[in-house]
């Protein structure tokens, strides 16, 4: 079993206009030492399905009909809050979109970084290397140190110093560098990271990938990358699995699905990629607009806007097919193709 499995997972969000169908029976596998792109445009189902993971979905709105998410085994949708709050920090860590609102501008980096570790420390003494019968004051002293050196890990210069800096006395950058030392001072197995980029510029935004991808593999974590961006996808991922109305419709080595893209919505992306040698008005759209997820087409969520749609498209939504080893698709021609 993978370190991250998702299986059959279907989220609902009940809201005064009706019941709606975001996550449609998610699969997803993730193993140590992988980075897996989840892309797709907005509203998929992408945040969700990582909020999912750490099960930061309110319960209502949400309810997660059936399906199951494992880490290590153990299923977190089955787990008491107590549990997951033990899991939270240690076991999963997570980077927010936003710095700006995921910072507390009231306290400093360094106070809400300490926060985090004597959190942590509650359920693993090895975090502080003290027991739990230490004194206040030497423990605070302990996430302190431990915070400056996370500081100083993802390339905050003169950590000592800026640990009592405030928020607002980092730059963008350097304020998804706390959130991304935040993430893993509680040394996490996987690591979540919610379009951590999307407010940075390219310079900065290029930096903060080469970090996550070599914390990745210094440490071994298995990771799950949220996106919009095929672009970041292609440069830092190992694996990508492309969603659109809440399921996974292809997914596989980001190489075979970048080189072959199989899937008629991974095409559809692919070639809405502006290029420098394109002319105005050569840029492609999918035609058509996103389903209703108040009430869902049947079967493939696509076969409105789909060119491919034929009579079985609606029949039912296509289980996920082999094309390739590791390459597969939730398409009625992965089928066709192979008959």
């Amino acid at each position: 079993m993978a370190f991250l499995e998702i299986s059959d997972l279907h989220l609902n969000m009940h809201t005064f206009d009706g019941s709606a169908k975001v996550l449609n029976g998610i699969e997803l596998s993730v193993e140590r030492g992988e980075i897996w792109g989840l892309v797709g445009e907005s509203g998929c189902g992408k945040s969700l399905t990582g909020l999912s993971v750490s099960r930061l979905i309110e319960s209502p709105p949400g309810e997660y009909v059936r399906g199951s998410i494992r880490i290590a085994g153990e299923d977190v949708l089955q787990a008491s809050e107590r549990r997951m709050r033990a899991l939270r920090g240690r076991h999963i860590g997570m980077i927010f979109q936003d710095p700006t609102t995921n910072l507390n501008p009231v306290f400093t980096v360094g106070e809400q970084m300490i926060d985090v570790a004597l959190h942590v420390a509650t359920t693993d003494e090895t975090l502080l290397n003290l027991p739990a019968s230490a004194p206040r004051h030497a423990r605070r002293a302990a996430a302190r140190s431990l915070a400056i050196r996370m500081l100083g890990m993802v390339g905050i210069v003169d950590a000592e110093a800026r640990v009592d800096a405030y928020p607002h006395q980092f730059s963008g950058g350097m304020r998804q560098r706390v959130l991304i030392a935040m993430a893993l001072i509680g040394k996490p197995e996987l690591l979540i990271a919610d379009e951590p980029t999307t407010a940075l510029d390219v310079s900065v935004q290029a930096q903060i990938l080469k970090l996550i991808f070599d914390l990745v593999n210094e440490h071994n974590l298995a990771a799950l990358f949220i996106t919009h961006n095929l672009g970041v996808v292609a440069q830092l991922c190992s694996h990508v699995a492309v969603m659109y109305a809440g399921n996974i419709v292809e997914a596989g080595p980001a190489e075979a699905v970048f080189a072959r893209p199989s899937h008629p919505y991974t095409k559809a992306l692919l070639a809405a990629v502006p290029r420098a040698h394109m002319r105005r008005g050569e840029l492609q759209a999918l035609a058509g607009s996103v389903p209703d997820l108040f009430q869902p087409p049947p079967g493939c969520r696509l076969a409105p806007r789909c060119p491919h749609t034929r009579p079985d498209c609606i029949a039912g939504f296509p289980r996920m097919a082999e094309i390739a080893p590791g390459h597969r698709i939730a398409c009625v021609l992965a089928r066709t193709n192979h008959e």
